[in-house]
């Protein structure tokens, strides 16, 4: 854990959590799920960041209180969200983080390797030329 002598060794400013989510113009999350990480962000937490603010999720869904961030969003309370991961995965196609203008939702490709990327793009790809032939694959829903 972050304590106020090891960030003044490291020649950073210790803050609060609630001073962290008031000041910060974007906020990446990278932590570890954990019962003590598990709905860190919430919707106190969420009250507290600015109209103008974004929140970056790539590390884990439930990290964030889901539903307390589609309402943050929804009420425009803060600027947006981009996020990698979620509580369920593939996010389900009548999810709201589908819908909202203010959200930029990305399939969990946050951390990958070459393989992963030729896999995803290809298949992408594949997608693609099968939708422009008039014959969908991997469709769901």
């Amino acid at each position: 854990n972050l304590t106020p002598e090891a960030a003044a060794e490291s020649g950073v400013t210790y803050v609060s959590k609630q001073q962290l989510f008031e000041q910060a113009d974007v906020l990446s999350v990278h932590l570890v799920l954990s019962d003590r990480s598990r709905g860190l962000v919430d919707a106190e937490a969420l009250n507290w960041m600015k109209p103008g603010a974004y929140l970056v999720n790539s590390s884990r869904g439930p990290i964030i209180d889901q539903a307390a961030l589609i309402e943050t969003l929804q009420q425009r309370r803060i600027a947006g969200a981009a996020l990698d991961v979620f509580d369920i995965e593939p996010l389900p196609a009548d999810h709201p983080f589908r819908t909202l203008d203010n959200v930029l939702a990305t399939p969990h490709i946050g951390y990958v390797t070459e393989n992963n990327y030729r896999t995803f793009y290809g298949q992408m790809i594949e997608d693609i030329q099968a939708w422009h032939a008039g014959s969908p694959i991997r469709v769901f829903g």
